[in-house]
């Protein structure tokens, strides 16, 4: 049985979330993270649960915020695919996913993920660098 400190820890904020409201992220970095969080939901990304749920925590936050590539309604849909899973939503997610891959250099998305570890080292300790790039 989990104790109540452990279940108010349930809805405490993740660290990852607390540690973005205060960093300004570029419109190219809030893209990486939107393609992050398209690649985890089109069960693409290579990261590791605790890492998975680290950027999904960062996405709530910056889901507002302007990226370069990615417009409200991409954002819309990844609500959508949350709540929702049929086939056509599952489809439009891997198609943006694709759309990320080739708009976003490899060595953009490289250097964002060692930005975002190095930010939340010793911060956030489910993050690990060498999961990341």
């Amino acid at each position: 049985m989990l104790s109540k400190n452990a279940i108010a820890g349930l809805d405490a904020p993740h660290p990852a979330a607390l540690w973005v409201e205060n960093v300004s992220l570029d419109p190219l970095q809030i893209d990486c993270v939107t393609a992050q969080m398209l690649a985890i939901l089109d069960n693409h990304s290579k990261l590791g649960l605790e890492e998975q749920i680290t950027l999904i925590a960062i996405y709530g936050v910056v889901k507002d915020r302007p990226g370069l590539i990615f417009d409200q309604v991409v954002h819309n849909l990844i609500d959508k695919a949350r709540t929702q899973s049929d086939a056509r939503i599952m489809q439009e997610l891997h198609d943006l996913r694709l759309t990320a891959e080739q708009r976003i250099p490899k060595q953009i998305m490289r250097h964002f993920k060692l930005f975002l570890a190095e930010s939340l080292n010793g911060f956030d300790n489910s993050l690990d660098a060498r999961s990341l790039i």
